[in-house]
């Protein structure tokens, strides 16, 4: 197995758009068709209304770190040739938190609040992989 290979996410009803749009390198989150309001993760219903009508909508795919970490360990074999990488919690601007990883920033540089924007980096030739970057001004 080379250095980025893995396995496939686990894919199941509820996020399967989810990983169908960011292999096209758009990122689509679910948001409830009668309230409107964005949640992550995927459900089969709104935590908010109870609504069953979920609709998967473009985000913007820019936001916030509002934590981060620096792993160490090969937790993950695809970023295996990475090691350290950092994994933040970035809050998007459609308010909801996903939880990915940062490149192209060196781990001194991290700070709650720094600025991201989504990038699609292709792992394997069926898996692409969203992760986030520094926003560029």
């Amino acid at each position: 197995m080379s250095e980025y290979e893995k396995p496939a996410p686990r894919i199941n009803p509820d996020n399967a758009r989810f990983w169908e749009s960011a292999h096209e390198g758009t990122l689509r989150l679910p948001r409830c068709g009668d309230c409107r309001a964005w949640h992550w993760p995927p459900g089969p219903v709104c935590p908010d209304c109870f609504s069953g009508r979920i609709d998967w909508e473009e985000a913007q795919g820019h936001g916030t770190v509002s934590t981060w970490t620096v792993v160490h360990k090969d937790w993950f074999p695809a970023f295996r040739a990475e090691i350290p990488y950092a994994v933040a919690q970035i809050e998007l601007a459609e308010g909801v938190r996903v939880t990915a990883s940062i490149v192209e920033c060196p781990a001194e540089t991290l700070r709650v609040g720094l600025p991201v924007e989504v990038v699609f980096d292709r792992v394997t030739e069926s898996l692409t992989l969203p992760r986030f970057r520094p926003r560029r001004p």
